[in-house]
């Protein structure tokens, strides 16, 4: 009897422990479709085409949040990132073309990364979501395509000057093949400058 009684007892916990698994699966990748849309937006603009972007991205991707879901999070984002960079390229050929005559933004920033425009990268993120977000949104669509894609791989997704690159040589459309890495880190440097400009403007406002 005592064995049928922990028998019974286990029976009786297992779908709970189903149904909490799943949740918490659940929400991993509500999580995950949040951060996928911020990026999609911040490369294509809010609307259905970042919608259509994160369907896409989580349902072609290997998800396997049980095991990796770190590995699923890095996989899906860069399905999406992939795909962003179709479509910009779909939109302008020329928009993701490799620069040519590049001129160090040397005057402005030394280095290729956040710190060098006075910023972390908690501090981007807290811009992003939060309070400031409208504007970070604003100065992002103002920026040309290019350096705006390069800053978002960069800054937001933490992706390295030679994995930029690559993407950008691979998908951004038939002028594209001639990016390197030192062109993805002039370019965020760019980026950088223009961040570090506005930030200024805000401190001066305030």
């Amino acid at each position: 009897m005592p064995n049928a009684r922990i028998q019974s007892n286990v029976q009786s916990k297992e779908p709970t422990s189903a149904v909490k698994a799943s949740e918490s699966i659940d929400e991993m990748v509500d999580l995950i479709a949040a951060d996928l849309y911020s990026l999609a937006s911040m490369l294509v603009g809010e609307g259905n085409e970042s919608e259509r972007l994160v369907e896409m991205a989580v349902s072609s991707a290997e998800v396997s949040l049980c095991h990796d879901p770190e590995n699923s999070r890095r996989s899906s984002q860069q399905a999406l990132l992939t795909a962003a960079i179709r479509l910009l390229a779909g939109r302008n050929p020329n928009s993701l073309e490799a620069p040519e005559g590049l001129e160090p933004a040397t005057s402005c920033i030394e280095d290729d990364d956040l710190a060098s425009a006075g910023i972390s990268v908690k501090e981007l993120e807290s811009m992003i979501a939060g309070p400031e977000r409208g504007r970070v949104r604003e100065w992002l669509a103002s920026l040309p395509t290019a350096i705006r894609t390069v800053f978002v791989l960069r800054a937001v997704a933490g992706f390295s000057a030679a994995e930029t690159a690559a993407l950008l040589k691979t998908h951004g459309g038939p002028r594209s093949s001639g990016w390197t890495p030192g062109m993805a880190r002039e370019v965020f440097r760019q980026g950088l400058c223009s961040l570090a400009s506005q930030l200024l403007q805000a401190s001066a406002a305030q």
